[in-house]
Order: structure tokens, then C-alpha cells, then sequence
């Protein structure tokens, strides 16, 4: 059966999360001061990405609530960095979760594929962020207009890759599996998440990292969706 539901991850996979987390963590590194704790940008972006990727995959094992993310990264990035937890601004987490959204860096090519695809495919949305920064992310980067569906983990009630947030997909586009088709960064959420509930997938891997996992599809640059789709 022909592809005619394409299912896209969010984060890491359209919109570009790194530079714009990136981005906001300059912004409250200098709001802040933390250079006077001995904090330079460099280790503070690094140190809270590495806190952040741990904590996010405790979130996907159902191991932390959202709210427990969100109230220890910056606390743990800033005494792995020596802060005193006297020292900790904080509003640090809400300060990032008002910013973030609001940046609008995408991956190359991104609207313009989207655009050639929404002309021959329907296009969803499934994401395992937060509902509230997912939608707000969606809109200042103008990536909206181009789903039918966005389908986040926390309306669905499941988080990739549990094979129910996949259902609840297929049923809230009005799909099947094999007519579907996930786009998505991560090798267990997007990639093994899609297989276990039948669904192709395409795997973006724009840092084309080693690997030995068996996908449909494999990219580096999302334009060459074009290539086969």
C-alpha cells in the first residue's frame, strides 16, 4: 500500500532544539550573572544539555513527572557546576520554558519540504514534549499550517515508544499503519517506536551517526525526502 499519512517527530527533527535551547540558555546565562559563580556559557550549555538528555529519558521510562524535569535540571546543571544550591536562580525553569517556545530556528530545508510534501501527503505531528511548549513552538516557528494532526504524549496519555501513543495516532489521523510513515531523530522513540506498531520509518540523522539499528529509510538532510517520497 502507497504512503499517505506522514507522521514527524518535533523536536531535533524539524524544529532545531539545540540552537534554540541554546539561545535562551545565553539569554538567562547573562540575566543572571552567572559568570560570577565561575559558570562560563560553554560549560553551562553543555552541562545542561547532558542534564537535560538523562532527565528526558527518565521522563520517557515513566521513571520522573514533567514537573519533576522541570524543577531539577537547572538545579543539577548548576551544581555539577559548582553553584551553590543557595545561589540557584529560582525562576531559572520557568524563565526557560517562557523563552524556549518562542524561538524559531528549524533544520535546513524544513518549510520547503513540508510545503512539497503537504501537497501529496497528510501530515501529523507526534511528539513526546510537553503540550503547552509543543504548540508554542509550532506557532513561532510557523510550522503549524502544515499538520492536520498534533498528537502529543501528554493528550494521548502515553509516550513514544509505547506502542499505544502510535494507536492513538493512527486513530486520531484516521490511518492505518502500513499506509503511514514516522520521520523522526531518535532511534528508540521514532524509529523501534514506529516498527513495534507496525509503521515504517524514516530515520533523520542529519549528524549521520554510527549505528545498527534496521530502518525503512535513512536521511541526513530532510530534503531528500524528495528522493523517495
Amino acid at each position: 500500500m502507497a504512503y499517505r499519512h506522514l507522521f514527524f517527530d518535533l523536536d531535533h527533527t524539524l524544529w532545531d532544539f539545540e540552537t534554540n535551547a541554546n539561545e535562551t540558555l545565553a539569554t538567562l546565562h547573562a540575566r543572571h550573572g552567572l559568570a560570577q559563580y565561575g559558570v562560563g556559557l560553554a560549560d553551562f550549555n553543555r552541562v545542561y544539555n547532558d542534564v537535560n538528555h538523562a532527565l528526558w529519558r527518565l521522563y520517557q521510562a515513566n521513571k520522573v513527572t514533567q514537573q519533576q524535569l522541570r524543577d531539577v535540571r537547572f538545579p543539577r546543571t548548576l551544581a555539577k557546576l559548582g553553584v551553590a544550591a543557595a545561589d540557584v536562580p529560582p525562576t531559572l525553569s520557568a524563565e526557560f520554558t517562557d523563552i524556549l517556545p518562542e524561538k524559531s530556528a528549524v533544520f535546513p530545508q524544513t518549510h520547503e519540504t513540508l510545503a512539497y510534501l503537504r501537497g501529496k501527503y497528510t501530515l501529523h505531528l507526534i511528539t513526546n514534549g510537553f503540550e503547552d511548549m509543543q504548540h508554542r513552538k509550532l506557532a513561532s516557528s510557523n510550522l503549524t499550517q502544515y499538520f492536520d494532526q498534533i498528537i502529543t504524549s501528554e493528550h494521548s496519555g502515553h509516550l513514544k515508544p509505547d506502542p499505544r501513543m502510535f494507536a492513538h495516532a493512527l486513530q486520531a489521523a484516521g490511518a492505518t499503519a502500513p499506509e503511514s510513515l514516522m520521520v523522526g531523530d531518535n532511534l528508540e522513540c521514532d524509529v523501534l517506536g514506529a516498527h513495534n506498531a507496525g509503521i515504517d520509518q524514516v530515520y533523520f540523522n542529519p549528524a549521520k551517526r554510527r549505528h545498527f539499528v534496521q530502518t525503512t529509510y535513512e536521511i541526513s538532510s530532510l530534503d531528500e525526502l524528495r528522493e523517495f517520497l
